[in-house]
């Protein structure tokens, strides 16, 4: 048990790491098995984080146009894109996938911000990368590439954007509100112009569709990631980020449970590489990087 994090603590992190990995499984059943265009999953996602924090809008945040750019990368175009990613690829991969994020989010913040980086984060960089990819080329995600080719540039995406929230002079949860916003604008248009089946898909499952809904945009981005961010206010991120690796973890165990995953060794060693490799990054100190957003960005 980590020292000086009390239990309370301890069982809110582990709320938000099941939230986390079931959003995964969920988004897939969503996407995959009802039918729902990943488009529109993102449109109905938006919409329902935005309903509860609306309020939060009446405040114009400084930068308003940076705060609107960045909020999408990190939530409608990220998930958009990995939405469109599940509808092949399976949640266990994905999961793997989004362990990406953070070697990426280093490698961006060496590039734009001058985050100066020793061998011990290089060497987990490597070992994160070197994993994903491992995990991508197994037997069991090869028939899925496209999909977690969509998946991985989600990744890139909100790991690019990450790099820029710590410049943001608005809160976390104020941001989910204005990124909805920025999101709904956004994918609106987009599943209209180029999905269809939206209005069939509702109609032929409208309760489970409403449960994966409200499940993503209530349980997991207002209250896993609102509870998440709390914990900082009282705790050293040192304490908490690291945590948040038992998420792929139960992703994985989710997947194979919910959906019927097939995990080859291959997937699990690269899983189990990229675990190490982040561990490695997360824990040591960073200058220019929020550090709760060196993990796959949660809102």
């Amino acid at each position: 048990m980590p020292a000086n994090l009390p239990l309370s603590a301890l069982a809110i992190m582990l709320f938000c790491n099941i939230a986390w990995a079931m959003n995964v499984v969920v988004s897939k059943i969503a996407v995959s098995t009802l039918g729902l265009p990943p488009l529109f999953y993102t449109v109905l996602r938006s919409l329902m984080v935005l309903v509860v924090l609306f309020p939060l809008l009446r405040q114009i945040p400084a930068r308003l146009p940076l705060v609107l750019i960045v909020g999408f990368a990190v939530t409608g175009g990220s998930f958009g894109l990995q939405f469109v990613g599940l509808q092949t690829a399976s949640p266990s991969a994905v999961g793997i996938v989004n362990l990406a994020g953070a070697p990426l989010t280093v490698l961006f913040a060496i590039l734009f911000l001058g985050e100066e980086v020793r061998w011990r984060r290089g060497i987990g960089m490597a070992l994160a990368l070197g994993g994903v990819g491992l995990a991508i080329g197994s037997p069991s995600a090869s028939g899925s590439l496209v999909g977690l080719a969509f998946a991985f540039g989600g990744v890139l995406m909100g790991a690019f954007a990450s790099v820029f929230v710590k410049r943001l002079a608005i809160g976390s949860v104020a941001l989910q509100a204005w990124a909805a916003l920025a999101s709904l604008a956004v994918m609106l248009p987009a599943t209209l112009a180029l999905e269809n089946g939206q209005v069939e898909a509702m109609r032929a499952a409208p309760l489970a569709i409403g449960a994966c809904v409200v499940f993503a945009g209530l349980v997991v981005s207002v209250g896993a990631h609102s509870a998440y961010f709390k914990l900082f206010q009282t705790h050293d991120a040192n304490l908490i980020v690291p945590l948040t690796l038992l998420t792929p973890l139960l992703t994985i165990a989710f997947g194979t449970w919910l959906t019927g995953d097939e995990i080859g060794w291959p997937l699990l060693a690269g899983g189990a590489l990229a675990l190490v490799g982040v561990a490695i990054i997360v824990i040591r100190p960073s200058r220019n990087i929020f550090k709760p957003l060196l993990v796959r960005n949660r809102l």
